[in-house]
């Protein structure tokens, strides 16, 4: 048997106005460009788990339409998608249908959406696709594949992990590959449509077998920089010093995301510096209390963060960790005054990256049902909108237009190229500062 396991991939900006203006500042669609071209590490991993009798390869199609036919030949597909593509997915799955081709569909937008995905599959994966893909290729060999595996009811143990395939990666054509090293979060935010989703309780891959990935990753790739594709890589602060201590040795560089409190630690600050951490993803969300109050469902813990967000930015990047800080427009409580603070938040905070995003109504989320019920979504099912940066809702406090308007002109100086040197350029003279001041109590203490 011949498994193809399929990503597509590519996130094409909808608003033509805000996409002339990502290409003339590249740093405004930066990071949305960087997760489009990641691998799948989730179809990576259900390969790592199909018997080695059935040949597997995997495919990436950024674009359906110019791929020069239907990659194979293939008995069957495993094809994943992010919402924003999910149509293309579905296209794509019709044709290989039509081809007399198997087609099994999962990942985060089929598991929000299981009745519009199973109109286009022969089989559906709900929820986290380990506990169920033996089954599912079993089922598959002898011809009785059933329409639906559902894993809602059967969380999966991430010390259970399989080896992801990277062997199937021309690793050439990547500037990172990713590890998960944790499911889901502790914050509940309204709008995640993140891990979170499938996997509602918070739970860790044992260091060990991280570090046998990377392990592994760096034999195909000697020099790599990794993504650890996790929500909250750092929520528990004792097992992220654990996780510090074992890739220090690796020699890796890396990036993740993490919340604000690991500002809190100096020790782990330090161990994160000396194990490769080169920047690390914060969801700051907005740098005003209205903006926080209760974008966490039942906990409100970014608001109580917020006097502290200045201290704690200059904390980490001080560490010789860069931060990119996440804010996000069109807030219920944000009318057209809200731009102009974020754009003195950016300034003060020094922050070295900024991905400023609009909220965004994914598909599963708790924001997509509450906007649902009150009306507010411009199109329900226009899942090509789920960008992070077209507007697929009614902003409560301004028009439509008046959120993209602040975002490409709130873009146009935040991505500006002199303003990004400023900054960049802020952070390396705060390093040399530190490193002179430390240099003279260093030579104070002496040899002994």
């Amino acid at each position: 048997m011949k498994l193809g396991f399929i990503a597509v991939s590519g996130i094409r900006v909808v608003d033509a106005e805000l996409m002339a203006l990502g290409l003339n500042l590249p740093g405004f669609v930066e990071r949305s460009k960087v997760i489009a071209s990641l691998p799948s590490l989730g179809l990576l991993t259900l390969a790592g788990l199909t018997p080695p009798h059935i040949e597997v390869r995997y495919v990436e199609l950024p674009d359906i339409d110019a791929s020069g036919g239907l990659p194979g030949p293939f008995d069957a597909v495993a094809i994943s998608s992010l919402s924003a593509t999910i149509h293309d997915a579905y296209a794509l799955a019709a044709r290989y249908r039509a081809a007399g081709v198997k087609v099994i569909l999962g990942g985060l937008h089929v598991s929000a959406c299981p009745d519009e995905a199973a109109l286009h599959a022969d089989a559906i994966v709900i929820g986290e696709g380990e506990p169920l893909w033996p089954e599912l290729v079993r089922d598959l060999e002898r011809g009785a594949l059933k329409p639906r595996y559902d894993a809602r009811t059967r969380p999966f143990d991430l010390a259970q992990a399989p080896m992801p395939r990277f062997d199937l990666l021309d690793t050439t054509r990547y500037n990172r590959l990713t590890v998960q090293t944790q499911r889901g979060c502790p914050w509940n935010c309204e709008f995640c449509g993140a891990s979170v989703r499938i996997s509602p309780k918070f739970k860790v891959k044992p260091v060990p077998k991280i570090i046998a990935e990377l392990e592994r990753i760096k034999e195909l790739w000697p020099h790599p920089f990794i993504e650890f594709a996790d929500d909250n890589t750092f929520a528990d602060k004792r097992r992220g010093r654990e996780l510090a201590r074992a890739l220090a040795p690796l020699g890796v560089r890396w990036f993740t995301e993490s919340d604000i409190s690991v500002a809190d630690d100096p020790e782990l600050l330090r161990l994160l510096k000396d194990s490769g951490c080169a920047q690390i993803l914060v969801g700051l969300e907005a740098p005003d209390a209205a903006g926080l109050d209760g974008l966490e469902l039942g906990h409100n813990w970014k608001l109580r963060r917020r006097d502290g967000y200045l201290r704690a930015i200059e904390r980490i990047q001080d560490a010789g960790i860069t931060v990119n800080g996440c804010l996000v427009l069109g807030l219920d409580p944000h009318g057209p005054d809200s731009f102009e603070p974020v754009w003195d938040f950016v300034r003060e905070s020094g922050l070295f990256e900024v991905q400023i995003t609009v909220m965004t109504a994914f598909p599963g989320t708790p924001l997509y049902a509450r906007l649902r019920r009150e009306g507010r979504l411009l199109a329900p099912e226009a899942w090509e909108t789920c960008t992070l940066f077209d507007v697929n809702f009614q902003p409560a406090r301004m028009s439509v237009d008046e959120l993209r308007r602040g975002l490409r002109e709130l873009g146009a100086k935040i991505y500006n190229a002199e303003f990004t040197e400023l900054r960049r350029r802020r952070f390396f003279r705060r390093q040399l500062e530190l490193r002179n001041l430390r240099e003279p109590a260093v030579q104070a203490a002496g040899p002994g």
